[in-house]
């Protein structure tokens, strides 16, 4: 993706490379420290010249003495030169000022010295003394206060002016490289800017009904959703001169200068009316101006003026402006209104189809094999952004080439969401006996309490293999299909799934460990969350007892009630923990043998699929495999026989000798 330049003509922007800002600020660097050099060396040359102020008759008397050795007359004063030596033998000189004395020169020759000159007017000195004096000292401090506004003005213009100019960089038509075809999984969002792009291109139509072009669009959602992608994206498909910054381009420790930045940066767009100005996290620059603990003049003057310059827009000119921010809530409401925002489009995290959508496009460029399955992948993703699907893909991919392989396959794409999400395996990290199984157990606890509750996702997956994340093993449960609801029973069962490690751990070792405390903390949040926001307590009913505070990025909550009130929630969220905590130990204390002999099973391999922890299950319990799984697991061993016979042929046939030819 290149700027806009225009000496496009040449190479490099221009083939001078003095024009080069770096080479610039080089050179000027150079001068400044040769004229600090001059500056010190005169500065020591003034400082070995120094010396002792005496009466002039003292002068007459040292003449008549024999103890002047030489002397300067110079336009200003006499230099004296004494015979005498200090104690480090060097020589002592002094000065004194001039007086109208006639005999002066008659003295001096009487006086026998080494020499001794009359005082003569050279105005090239005098010339050269005012420059280094005076002239240099200005010329070094205006070069450095150059070189620092030239730092925090971004390069260009004369000795740092330009700090007040636009550090938009400036994309024409398709120079983005990005459609609307490589964005998927946001289609609401993408409908909302196709009707802008389609505006952009045929204004006629509109204004024969006299609709007017939206004057800006906020893009609003979780990072990583695409909010950036899709901004180039609608420059790339309106074939628009492009203006694209972010808010802190704005902030500058000058006062003033963020608003020269914002008229600038306007009168540049129109002049390439129709164009799309697009500001990345405007929240920089747009938060809600508040002045009770103190505002900050410089950010609220660039918000003025900001507001001033969208209103400052005529309804004819085509330009269009793009924001985007994860932090709705701290935008200034006059920002927000209509006739400056008057859309807010919502880039959020992808549906189930929008993940495979996403999955699709980072993947069109990576070869896979006929094992991959991006249904399940999104399936065993929910929650995840775009950002996230493109790393899975990636991350896929290289362990495709590390293990040796030519394409990526499910096993890949399945380990790479697992890099993703807890982190790489620690194949160094050794746990001791007792550790691998205290984490054994824990882990089958909450695996065996999913399998037993109706309302629990199904094992994917249970491992004891440490991760870099910090876990120590987990348990991976890959929903059945997409909830957008969660009821409460379901909820319930998410609680007692999340404490029975813990559980485990008590019925069989007689002791807890520090291993739970993930556990507990997600545990502890959910059933707050039914207390406060989802009123799923007997106590409270329907009462909102919290607020969500940051809903894109933290999802912090702070508390609407009295202190009263909250400690009675505490104690709500107390009793629903230690009810799902018991009910964890009753589910695992009935099935025990089943625990026992699926932990000793997870010891030995490590890492064991749904498929194994279901099948030792239903041996231990008496269930019948489901006919389904029956045929497959059938059809699988049928496949490895196969493969078994006909290895050792193709084995065979490659080893043989080739048949000679007759001659």
């Amino acid at each position: 993706m290149e700027e806009h330049n225009n000496n496009s003509g040449r190479p490099n922007g221009g083939g001078d490379d003095n024009k080069n800002p770096r080479n610039r600020q080089t050179i000027l660097m150079f001068l400044i420290l040769a004229m600090v050099g001059i500056l010190f060396w005169n500065f020591l040359g003034n400082m070995g010249a120094s010396n002792k102020e005496i009466p002039y008759n003292e002068f007459l008397e040292m003449l008549e003495n024999g103890e002047v050795k030489s002397v300067d007359i110079t336009s200003s004063q006499i230099n004296i030169v004494s015979k005498e030596k200090d104690a480090m033998g060097r020589e002592i000189t002094y000065y004194t000022g001039l007086v109208p004395d006639y005999h002066l020169q008659e003295r001096l020759e009487e006086a026998d010295l080494e020499d001794y000159s009359a005082p003569v007017t050279d105005f090239r000195n005098v010339v050269l003394s005012a420059i280094v004096n005076f002239l240099l000292p200005i010329l070094v401090l205006w070069g450095v206060f150059a070189l620092i506004m030239r730092r925090m003005g971004g390069g260009g213009g004369m000795m740092g002016m330009n700090v007040g100019k636009s550090k938009a960089k400036v994309y024409i038509e398709k120079d983005t490289g990005v459609t609307f075809k490589d964005v998927a999984g946001e289609e609401e969002a993408k409908e909302s800017l196709q009707e802008v792009v389609d505006f952009l291109h045929n204004p006629g139509k509109y204004a024969q009904i006299g609709a007017k072009l939206p004057k800006g669009a906020l893009l609003v959602g979780p990072p990583g959703t695409g909010k950036t992608l899709l901004a180039k994206a609608v420059a790339g498909e309106a074939h628009v001169p492009f203006f694209s910054l972010s808010g802190s381009d704005f902030v500058e420790m000058f006062v003033g200068v963020g608003a020269s930045r914002v008229r600038d940066l306007f009168q540049e767009a129109k002049k390439h009316s129709p164009c799309i100005i697009f500001i990345d996290e405007i929240d920089a620059i747009g938060k809600s101006r508040d002045s009770r603990l103190g505002g900050n003049d410089e950010r609220e003057q660039t918000l003025n003026q900001l507001l001033a310059e969208m209103d400052g827009f005529d309804s004819h000119t085509a330009c269009l402006i793009l924001g985007a921010t994860n932090r709705p809530e701290v935008l200034d409401p006059a920002l927000l209104r209509p006739g400056r925002f008057d859309r807010r489009i919502i880039v959020d995290r992808p549906d189930l189809k929008g993940r495979v959508d996403i999955l699709k496009v980072h993947s069109k460029n990576v070869k896979m094999d006929d094992t991959v399955d991006l249904e399940a992948i999104a399936l065993a993703t929910s929650g995840a952004v775009g950002s996230d699907l493109a790393n899975m893909i990636n991350e896929a991919a290289i362990l495709a080439v590390k293990n040796g392989r030519v394409a990526v396959s499910q096993k890949d794409l399945f380990e790479s969401v697992e890099v993703v999400l807890v982190g790489k395996e620690k194949k160094d990290r050794i746990m001791s006996k007792e550790e691998r199984r205290i984490v054994s157990y824990h882990e089958v606890g909450h695996a065996l309490v999913s399998a037993l509750q109706k309302d629990a996702e199904p094992v994917q997956k249970i491992t004891i293999v440490p991760r870099t994340m910090g876990a120590l093993g987990y348990v991976m449960q890959v929903p059945e299909e997409e909830k957008y609801l969660n009821t409460k029973k379901e909820i319930d069962a998410m609680l007692v799934g999340l404490l029975a490690g813990r559980a485990a751990e008590e019925l069989v070792f007689d002791t807890v460990t520090t291993g739970a405390s993930n556990d507990i903390e997600k545990a502890t949040r959910i059933a707050r969350a039914m207390v406060t926001q989802y009123g799923m307590s007997e106590k409270f009913g329907l009462m909102g007892l919290e607020v969500r505070e940051n809903e894109y990025l933290t999802g912090r909550t702070i508390m609407n009630c009295s202190d009263v009130t909250a400690a009675e929630v505490d104690q709500e969220v107390m009793r629903i923990l230690k009810t799902s905590y018991e009910e964890a130990k009753r589910l695992l204390s009935e099935n025990r043998e089943a625990m026992d002999k699926i932990a000793d099973y997870l010891i030995q391999k490590e890492t064991i699929t749904g498929k194994e922890f279901m099948r030792i299950f239903r041996e231990v319990k008496g269930i019948p495999e489901p006919e389904e799984e029956k045929k497959a697991a059938e059809a699988g061993q049928q496949n490895e026989t196969v493969r078994a016979e006909v290895k050792p042929q193709a084995e065979n046939a490659g080893s043989g000798e080739a048949e000679k030819p007759e001659e």
